[in-house]
């Protein structure tokens, strides 16, 4: 089978989709979520997209990559190599794994990261290629249509639940509660969200990103927890973030504003929904499988010196 390595072009979006829809069910894909991320990816992360495409046209393959220009160490980059199903064992996923190495040594990159599923054959074929395996993470799934969700509870004197819809006028403090909770983030490369004006086109006007499911705990005013919803418009329901600021800790705020979210979701008719945790994450796993979350999957990320 013949196969071309490019990068992405007009018309790639629903193809590149459909590949990782394939190949990882777990996570939302839509084409004009794509077509949004590729035109606002920063200039700094030299994000460009790359797909195998067959004899036919059609696309087999897909890698995303970028540099990890939002963390304080120089030098990471990471890519994610995803082969249909159907069109695996023929070499689109090596020949998409060198033009992305290629693409990201030559912006500067010296550590590579990437996540490979947790199978023997995935994990072989990046360890065969120089990536070690590194931490691990799992994808959770909950059936909206059928779980038992836990009763919704009022939220405790001082605390009120709103939802980031609430903060179309001004949504800089989620910004900062997104900020502080992603800084501590369990993870290999640290991450610093201090670009306002980035995260706000590229985060809150996010096609998938919904505001009317996005749950947020107030406590005395201060935007204290969240529960960052994202939709498809084809049922799936994905928890793109629950996190609560150092301050509020240990005091149930993550369940309640996932709770609430959960709920709204079902009621807005979405059937399933999915949540990814790090396997180490062990208070955001037991608060998951409190809901009725299982595992769906595991993936494990990978990582590469280069030079």
């Amino acid at each position: 089978m013949t196969l071309i390595v490019r990068y992405v072009r007009d018309g790639d979006a629903e193809g590149f989709a459909r590949v990782r829809r394939a190949a990882l069910p777990f996570m939302l894909a839509t084409a004009e979520q794509l077509v949004f991320d590729w035109a606002h990816a920063h200039p700094d992360s030299h994000a460009r997209p790359l797909v195998a495409v067959d004899g036919d046209g059609e696309v087999v393959g897909t890698v995303q990559l970028r540099i990890a220009h939002d963390s304080p160490e120089p030098g990471i980059g990471s890519l994610n190599v995803y082969v249909d199903p159907a069109h695996q064992g023929r070499g689109a996923g090596t020949l998409l794994l060198r033009a992305a190495e290629e693409h990201l040594a030559a912006h500067g990159a010296r550590t590579l990261y990437s996540w490979v599923l947790d199978a023997p054959e995935h994990r072989a074929w990046a360890e065969r290629r120089g990536y070690s395996p590194s931490r691990s993470a799992h994808f959770l799934r909950l059936d909206l249509a059928r779980a038992g969700l836990p009763s919704l509870q009022a939220p405790p004197a001082g605390v009120e639940l709103l939802t980031a819809e609430d903060f179309a006028a001004d949504p800089r403090p989620l910004f900062e509660l997104d900020a502080v909770t992603t800084a501590d983030e369990p993870g290999d490369v640290t991450v610093e969200l201090d670009d306002y004006a980035h995260w706000r086109e590229t985060t809150w006007e996010h096609p998938l990103f919904d505001r009317s499911l996005t749950t947020v705990a107030v406590v005395d005013g201060v935007p204290a927890a969240f529960s960052v919803a994202q939709t498809d418009g084809l049922g799936q329901y994905h928890t793109g973030m629950t996190g609560t600021a150092p301050a509020f800790r240990g005091r149930g705020l993550a369940k309640l504003v996932k709770n609430a979210s959960l709920h709204r979701a079902r009621e807005a008719g979405c059937t399933e929904a999915f949540t990814g945790n790090d396997a180490g994450n062990g208070p955001m796993l037991a608060i998951n499988a409190w809901f009725g979350y299982e595992i769906a999957a595991t993936e494990v990320r990978h990582v590469r010196t280069l030079g």
